[in-house]
C-alpha cells in the first residue's frame, strides 16, 4: 500500500471531508503533537484523522506499536524508516524534521557558560589577590576575617534573597523545597573548613596547592557515583592535565615534594579529606538544582536560596566547632571574645588601638565584595553547567594569581618571583582545558554531560 505520513504542529488547516475523499489506496494520517521537554505537564491528546477504510484491527496494531515506541522515537506504520521525535519547539513535516531545539539552546547555553566561566576565573583571581591584601591590615586577625566571611555572608545573602522574594523572582514554591540537603551541604562545608585549617597549619603553601588538585578528582568521582554522569576519555585526560599544570606552575622548585615527605601521612590524608568534603558538597549543590527542576515543574531554583540556606547551616556548624577552630589558630577559647572584638576594631580602623591597621576598612571590604561576587559566579556556573566545569574555571585562577603577585602591588612590598616551571605548567594547563572542551567529530553528545542546557534565567 503506497502511503505517506505528515506531521504538522502549527499553520495547518484541513477538512475531514477532503481527507475522506482520497482513494482507499492513499490513506493519510494527520497528527497534531505538542511536546515539552523537562516539564511535568501532560501533553495535549494526539488528534489523528484516519480514513474509514482502515480496519479496526489495523488501527489497534498502530496504536500498540506507537505506545511501545513513544519514548525513543515515533515509528511510522506507513514506511520502514522511523520518524525522529521533534525536540523542544521543533516540528516535523513528513520525514523531514524542522527543529530549533537542541542546536540553538545548546549554543545559547554554551555562550552563557563561557561568560560565567570567565567571570568565575576573573573573580577567582581577584579573590586570591584581595585576600592577600586584606590580610595586610588584619595580619594579626586572620581568624576574624575567616569568621567574617562565614557569619557576615549569611546576613548579606538573606538580604538579597528577601529583595528577590519581594520582587517576585523567588517564589513560595522555591522556598518550600526540602531543607535536609542544605543541612548536609552546611555540614560538609564546615567539616571541610575545620579539617582544612588543621592540615594547613602543618603543611607548606606549595604542598597545599598540590593536594588541592584532589578536589577535581573527588568532584568527578562523586558526579559519576551520585549523578550517573559519564565522562569521555578526553575529558578525564583534560582534567588530569589541568591539575598537573597547576602543580607544575605553582609548586615546581619550591620543595613541595620534600615538604609533603616531612609533613607526615596523617596531615596529608586530612587535607585530602577536606577536599573530599568540599567535592561532595559541590556535587550535592548540583544535585539540588537538578532535583528542583523536577519539583518546580521545570522552573529554575534561585541560586540565592542555595547560597542562603547553605551558608546558614554552615555558620551553625562553624559556631559549634569554634572551640576546636580557635585552638587551631592558637587562640584560647576563653580569650576568643576579646580577640574578635579587637579584630573588629582593626577592621573598622576606629580608635587609638589600630596601629598597623593601615588599609582598613577599604581592603577588607573590597575582599568581602570580591569574595561574594566569586561565590555567586561560581554557583551560577555550577547551576548552568556541572561541578567539574566550575572547578576547572576556578582552577585557572591559581596560576594567573601567581603571575599577578610578581607585579609591584600596593601594600605587599617586594614582588615575588615566578616559580621555575611556571610557563611549562601554564602550557600544560591550557592544553588540558582545550582537551577537556574538545568533542571528537561524530561523537554523541548524549554520552557526556559537559554542557547542561541553560535553565530559565533567574
Amino acid at each position: 500500500m503506497a502511503t505517506s505520513s505528515r506531521r504538522l504542529t502549527t499553520g495547518l488547516t484541513t477538512s475531514i471531508s477532503s481527507v475522506q475523499s482520497h482513494s482507499v489506496n492513499r490513506p493519510q494520517s494527520i497528527s497534531l503533537t505538542i511536546r515539552r521537554r523537562n516539564h511535568h505537564i501532560n501533553p495535549p491528546p494526539r488528534l489523528s484523522l484516519v480514513p474509514s477504510s482502515i480496519t479496526p484491527r489495523f488501527i489497534s496494531r498502530r496504536r500498540t506499536i506507537e505506545a511501545l515506541s513513544t519514548p525513543p522515537a515515533k515509528i511510522s506504520l506507513y514506511g520502514s524508516a522511523p520518524i525522529k521525535k521533534p525536540g523542544v519547539c521543533g516540528y516535523a513535516i513528513g520525514e523531514n524534521e524542522v527543529e530549533r531545539s537542541h542546536v540553538v539552546v545548546d549554543h545559547v547555553g554554551t555562550a552563557e557558560i563561557v561568560v560565567w566561566a570567565a567571570a568565575t576565573a576573573a573573580f577567582g583571581v581577584g579573590n586570591r589577590v584581595m585576600y592577600k591584601l586584606a590580610l595586610v591590615p588584619l595580619k594579626q586577625y586572620p581568624f576574624f576575617l575567616a569568621q567574617l566571611s562565614t557569619f557576615g555572608y549569611v546576613a548579606v545573602y538573606y538580604t538579597i534573597l528577601y529583595i528577590r522574594y519581594r520582587a517576585g523572582t523567588v517564589t513560595d514554591a522555591m522556598l518550600s523545597v526540602p531543607k535536609p540537603p542544605f543541612l548536609i551541604v552546611g555540614i560538609l562545608e564546615a567539616l571541610a573548613a575545620a579539617s582544612g585549617m588543621a592540615a594547613a597549619a602543618n603543611l607548606s603553601g606549595p604542598s597545599t596547592t598540590v593536594l588541592s588538585q584532589t578536589f577535581l578528582i573527588w568532584q568527578i568521582f562523586f558526579s559519576i557515583i551520585f549523578l550517573r554522569r559519564r565522562y569521555s576519555v578526553n575529558q578525564i585526560l583534560g582534567c588530569t592535565l589541568v591539575a598537573l599544570g597547576v602543580i607544575v606552575s605553582v609548586a615546581s622548585g619550591s620543595g613541595a615534594a620534600h615538604s609533603l615527605k616531612e609533613a607526615g601521612i596523617f596531615w596529608i590524608l586530612l587535607m585530602v579529606l577536606s577536599f573530599l568534603f568540599q567535592g561532595a558538597g559541590t556535587v550535592l549543590k548540583e544535585a539540588i538544582f537538578i532535583d528542583s527542576q523536577k519539583r518546580l515543574e521545570g522552573a529554575s531554583l534561585d541560586l540565592f536560596i542555595v547560597n542562603s540556606y547553605g551558608s546558614a547551616f554552615q555558620a551553625i556548624c562553624i559556631a559549634l566547632l569554634l572551640p576546636f577552630l580557635s585552638k587551631l589558630w592558637g587562640i584560647p577559647f576563653n580569650q576568643l571574645g576579646s580577640y574578635l572584638k579587637d579584630g573588629a576594631v582593626c577592621f573598622l580602623n576606629i580608635g587609638t588601638l589600630t596601629k598597623g591597621c593601615d588599609g582598613a576598612p577599604f581592603l577588607p571590604l573590597l575582599f568581602v565584595i570580591v569574595n561574594i561576587g566569586y561565590n555567586i559566579a561560581l554557583l551560577r556556573l555550577l547551576k548552568l553547567s556541572t561541578a567539574v566545569v566550575s572547578c576547572l574555571a576556578s582552577t585557572i585562577s591559581v596560576p594567573i594569581a601567581v603571575l599577578l603577585f610578581t607585579l609591584p602591588l600596593p601594600y605587599l612590598g617586594v614582588a615575588s618571583s615566578l616559580p621555575a616551571g611556571f610557563m611549562g605548567g601554564t602550557i600544560i594547563l591550557v592544553l588540558g582545558m582545550i582537551l577537556y572542551s574538545w568533542t571528537p567529530q561524530g561523537a554523541n553528545s548524549s554520552h557526556t554531560d559537559t554542557v547542561i542546557p541553560s535553565p530559565p534565567p533567574t
